[in-house]
């Protein structure tokens, strides 16, 4: 008796899954798609971001172009540089595989048969990696957006460098709640770390937050709310974009756009804005720059900033008047003491405590001024004033703590940082200081 097709169908299915399969692993890179790039030779002639030095590799789609660079001797990072050398103006870096790992002279950088992209130390130390060995890797690619790809047989992306992030966005690139969500910044122009800054896609909207060695948690410093406007929507993808504004293109639009919610415009060049990057700065600012190849030989241009000068909103940079100072219309205009307001300057600092015991400290009164925080947080509250200053005399780390009256609403500070004056005499700050 012969058995039903379906007990003979079922093995040969099988065996065509594993068989295919067996295919997809087996897929290799050909030789002319691998590479091995050595870090070595003579530096580049032109100016780049952060003064750095750097070698070119010949992996490029103007204006964007591989290479590794340095800014102290030694410390190297891969980076996707952005901007061309008939430009007067500088070029700039908007992406980096080994931020906070860097190599050293005759590094190198290699996609093998399987399929993987590897940074290497010239020890053999791996510091980067695309980890996507054996999955079907038959090529790579950067594409004219900036967008670098590991791809497969059927053109599939395998990996991409759009999916790594660190402080920069180009168009095109999105965030997503499933990751990457977040941009982080660079410590400052010479030392590339990650920084303290960071801007975080959460369900509901997108967050800035400065970190501290003194805090427990992050510290908000700005809220996307208000700001987006999408109602209820969740954010599981923001994209940074630019298209045309009109039919003709005689304008261009710079947007935010959010799956399923909609579109924020954050500014209208009248000139063709697809070359343009969004950068979290060293000092926590968040701008939009802008290329123009046919400008001067070609230039950059500021198209957008989150926290504008003119408007007074820099003050709301966290370390904008450094470790300490009064803030107003972006200028840094004092500095708060026991002895009242003195001239700011970069040594601005708050008084150093030399005991941590309540009974030890005492406060200066600020009228008129807002922490940070609390523009955008709600603290602690309704409380009264009494109770939030014992919440700050028990509490070691706190330096300082604000309270609003009309609210009887409390923010206890372990960063004091910039301060910003107010209009409303009843925003109140109390720094701490110790009584000897």
């Amino acid at each position: 008796m012969s058995s039903p097709w379906f007990f003979t169908t079922i093995p040969l299915l099988s065996l065509f899954i594993i068989y295919l399969n067996s295919f997809i692993v087996q897929a290799v890179v050909p030789p002319s798609q691998t590479f091995n790039f050595v870090n070595e030779g003579e530096f580049g002639d032109y100016i780049v971001e952060y003064d750095a030095n750097y070698r070119v590799l010949s992996i490029s789609s103007s204006p964007f172009q591989l290479c590794f660079y340095n800014t102290t001797p030694s410390a190297y990072t891969l980076a996707l540089r952005m901007g061309t050398v008939r430009s007067e103006s500088l070029m700039r870096w908007v992406w980096e595989a080994n931020r906070g790992n860097p190599v050293g002279e005759n590094a190198t950088f290699s996609l093998g048969t399987s399929g993987n992209l590897v940074l290497a130390d010239a020890n053999g130390r791996v510091a980067w990696q695309s980890n996507t060995a054996n999955k079907g890797v038959v090529g790579f690619n950067l594409l004219p957006n900036g967008n670098m790809v590991l791809y497969d047989s059927k053109g599939n992306f395998v990996w991409q460098s759009f999916d790594s992030p660190t402080d920069t966005l180009l168009v095109g690139q999105s965030l997503r709640l499933k990751g990457p969500n977040k941009l982080v910044s660079r410590l400052s122009e010479m030392e590339n770390k990650n920084g303290p800054y960071s801007l975080v896609l959460e369900p509901k909207r997108f967050a800035l937050y400065y970190t501290s060695k003194n805090s427990a948690k992050p510290m908000l410093y700005f809220d996307s709310t208000d700001y987006l406007l999408f109602g209820k929507s969740t954010l599981d993808v923001l994209t940074f974009n630019s298209q045309p504004e009109t039919d003709d293109a005689f304008a261009y639009e710079i947007t935010f756009e959010i799956e399923n919610a909609g579109t924020r415009i954050l500014s209208r060049p009248k000139y063709n804005s697809t070359l343009t990057y969004l950068r979290l700065g060293v000092d926590g600012g968040l701008r939009a720059y802008t290329f123009y190849p046919r400008v001067d030989y070609g230039a950059w241009e500021e198209t957008f900033t989150l926290f504008p000068r003119a408007s007074g909103e820099e003050c709301q940079l966290p370390e904008r008047c450094g470790p300490f100072g009064l803030c107003e219309d972006s200028q840094c205009v004092g500095c708060p003491s026991p002895n009242g307001l003195l001239g700011w300057s970069k040594s601005c600092a708050p008084p150093k405590l030399t005991s941590c015991k309540a009974s030890d400290v005492k406060y200066y009164k600020l009228e008129g001024v807002d922490h940070f925080m609390s523009k955008y947080t709600r603290g602690t509250g309704p409380i009264k004033e009494e109770e939030c200053s014992k919440k700050c005399s028990s509490d070691c780390k706190c330096l300082g703590f604000f309270f609003k009256r009309a609210e009887s609403r409390c923010w206890i500070v372990y960063d004091l940082k910039t301060l910003t004056r107010v209009g409303n005499s009843t925003h109140l700050g109390y720094i701490k200081a110790s009584i000897n």
